[in-house]
């Protein structure tokens, strides 16, 4: 005998065997089960202090709540399909604890509402979660980048040899993509926290009820203004998505690089074994499965943000039933970017950098003809010039395979008499890097400059979420 719907009271049969599995969310938003008791004991803290229920009746709600949600942790509590979601699963359940006063705790308020205020909680929660995480692999990179800020590598442009750099500044950068994404997030998070309990169904209640003490009790910042919004607004769900695409690109182009680097044709760096895996096949092998599932995980994540964007186009206002497909997206990519995060904590202390390797590669391509090139600019030389003498260098070295710092004087002479013994002062790949000296060059001593505030932002971040 199928048990009877807690809105069944209009329909006189039961719903097809079909319908129940098609339309229950249980399966998903059973996670909900800490913010929805929070929000319940709220609201019915709230309507006791209306004078809606009385104290016993509060007292009897609350802590049978509170029992349910020790069941829940305990795994005691047995989920019910035909109940259809976390709501109904725990009204039913508190109903059958405490009788009567159980089913007095919906009074002045809809799933419609009650939903969208667990999912803001349950956001909220993993966004603090998330912005820890980001920290944590930005300590990594900070760390490291400090440890590395004389190693030289080459730097690209179009994936050609470009400038040298440093491994330390190479790192820097990545911490700047993180930064931005934790600057995202953390402003999202002040639009996730904001309370529409109280709007009910979509216009609000006949109760006087009281949503600034609700609110305040469940933490959130701000109150919705608009109920028909409330109950249907999805854009922080959204935004979220968006930036923690933008998060999963970054890492996603951070790991093609490691990916590039651990290659045969680059190998610049090795990766911790442990966060390795071989071949089945090849015993030589050591793929870096990390970075390339990594990278394969951002398109998953970025197709969460166009099915969320694709499920609110075309809904009028108030609430529809298509929102019951937002949690399975959105809960993907939580899962998605903690698990990423965390891996990439663990792994980035492990990357050894071969120094010999980076430097032997920076040394080809001619890396420093930038160099040479405002050398000539700084001999009065204008630099359109400039540039078209230290193309025709590179061609003799290309046509002679020298380096351009192997060139002798004599013979970098004939292309320019501006050209004197100092020159191979700012040929070397050391003399490169270091004239990078300012405010967000690659300079060693401006990386170590950069690593040292970079600690200290990530430092005070530390104290202030504590």
């Amino acid at each position: 005998m199928k048990q009877k719907k807690l809105w069944g009271g209009r329909f006189s049969t039961s719903t097809n065997d079909l319908m129940e599995a098609y339309s229950a969310s249980i399966g998903f938003d059973w996670r909900l089960y800490k913010q929805d008791i929070a929000g319940s004991i709220a609201h019915a803290r709230m309507l006791c202090s209306q004078k809606v229920l009385t104290e016993d009746e509060f007292n009897k709600i609350e802590n049978g709540l509170i029992e349910i949600r020790e069941d829940i942790e305990q795994g005691r509590f047995e989920w019910d399909e035909s109940y259809e979601d976390i709501h109904m699963n725990i009204e039913a359940n508190l109903t059958k604890k405490i009788g009567e006063a159980g089913k007095k705790l919906h009074t002045g308020r809809s799933r419609n509402d009650q939903i969208a205020t667990d999912i803001r909680l349950y956001l909220r929660d993993e966004i603090d979660s998330l912005l820890r995480l980001i920290s944590g692999v930005q300590r990594a990179l900070v760390e490291l980048a400090a440890r590395e800020a004389d190693t030289i590598m080459p730097g690209y442009t179009h994936m050609q040899s470009a400038q040298p750099v440093t491994f330390g500044h190479h790192l820097l950068a990545w911490n700047e993509m993180l930064d931005r994404d934790y600057d995202r997030i953390f402003e999202c998070r002040k639009r996730v926290n904001c309370s529409p309990l109280g709007s009910a169904a979509l216009a609000g209640t006949s109760y006087e009820i009281n949503r600034k003490m609700t609110a305040d009790e469940l933490g959130f910042e701000e109150i919705t203004r608009n109920s028909l919004d409330a109950v249907s607004d999805r854009d922080f769900a959204i935004e979220f998505t968006a930036h923690g695409s933008l998060l999963m690109v970054h890492l996603s182009r951070m790991s093609e690089e490691m990916v590039l680097w651990t290659s045969d044709g680059f190998d610049f760096v090795d990766l911790g074994d442990d966060f390795c895996t071989g071949s089945s096949i090849m015993p030589q092998k050591k793929n870096p499965d990390v970075a390339e599932l990594t990278r394969g995980k951002c398109g998953r994540v970025t197709g969460n943000l166009m099915a969320l964007l694709v499920l609110m186009k075309g809904q009028p206002l108030a609430y529809n039933r298509d929102n019951q497909e937002d949690k399975e997206p959105l809960f993907d990519t939580i899962d998605t970017l903690s698990i990423c995060l965390q891996v990439f904590e663990a792994m980035i202390p492990g990357i050894v950098a071969k120094r010999d390797k980076m430097r032997e590669a920076a040394s080809k391509g001619y890396s420093t003809a930038t160099d040479l090139a405002d050398y000539l600019v700084r001999k009065s030389i204008p630099f359109r010039d400039a540039h078209e003498i230290v193309g025709k260098v590179v061609g003799h070295a290309v046509a002679q395979n020298l380096q351009l710092e192997n060139i002798p004087l004599t013979k970098l002479r004939e292309f320019s008499d501006a050209i004197e013994e100092d020159v191979y002062d700012v040929l070397t790949l050391e003399g490169s890097v270091n004239a990078r000296d300012h405010l967000g060059g690659t300079a060693p001593g401006q990386v170590k400059l950069a690593a040292a505030a970079a600690s200290k932002i990530l430092a005070a971040r530390m104290i202030k979420a504590s």
